[in-house]
């Protein structure tokens, strides 16, 4: 049985997948709002295998339109509202929606992969290289525009700008028994990547002029730092 997002209450898609112990482990994914809910603990029983199950999904959807997280959320179950918090790990902190009844909690994209250690936060001097090339990013924690020309955290929720890339895709997958060997690649690569993003989507709206995109800021067009990291590790784990 299907259940409603949290945020656009349209039916969830349920991916069933292994669970550590054994048995198995049901998961929602949203992904019109990339996001996914967990049953009490469930983000906490999934198997190695699992979480790369997880990841190639992102992957497979990461170029889908991400409908903005709604002012309320709801929990699937009650109903009842979300409380927003944040959780803290090595790799960052993330923010989580849960269910005060304890029925569970809806995690965006980013913050499942800060949770699993897939992501670093981006230093400054990284900041300052992308923003020299980009300018403008979405914020993988709730899609707001975020000028890195001014800012070095998204002034709408705060998040600090989290990066995924290669070298702490590698590592934490190292730690689930799934260790990769693969070149590793600079935060210049990663620019790059967000460059080449910005440039196929520009080529595209010349192509097939649509109404304007939210977010873009001048001949700059906004991108997103997860979509970005998603498409470079896949072309490295492709090669």
């Amino acid at each position: 049985m299907t259940r409603p997002c949290p945020s656009c209450r349209q039916a969830m898609q349920v991916h069933v997948l292994p669970a550590v112990y054994g048995g198995a482990v049901e998961i929602d994914f949203c992904f019109a709002c990339h996001g996914l809910w967990f049953d009490h603990l469930e983000n906490l029983k999934l198997a190695p295998e699992a979480i790369a199950t997880l990841f190639k999904e992102m992957h497979r959807h990461r170029d889908e339109p991400r409908t903005p997280l709604a002012g309320r959320l709801s929990c699937p179950q009650c109903h009842g509202r979300l409380a927003q918090g944040f959780d803290v790990v090595r790799s960052g902190r993330y923010i989580t929606h849960r269910c005060e009844q304890r029925h569970g909690r809806f995690s965006s994209f980013a913050s499942f992969m800060i949770e699993k250690g897939f992501v670093r936060q981006l230093t400054r001097p990284e900041i300052s290289d992308i923003a020299a090339k980009v300018g403008v990013i979405h914020c993988s924690s709730c899609g707001a525009p975020v000028d890195l020309r001014r800012e070095d955290a998204c002034s709408h929720c705060r998040s600090a700008l989290s990066l995924l890339d290669p070298q702490a895709v590698e590592r934490a997958l190292q730690s689930y028994s799934k260790a990769v060997a693969r070149p590793a690649s600079s935060s210049a690569d990663v620019a790059d990547a967000l460059v080449a993003m910005a440039r196929e989507n520009s080529r595209a709206q010349r192509e097939n002029p649509r109404p304007p995109i939210p977010g873009a800021v001048g001949s700059i067009l906004a991108v997103d730092l997860l979509s970005a990291g998603l498409g470079l590790i896949s072309s490295l784990w492709e090669d």
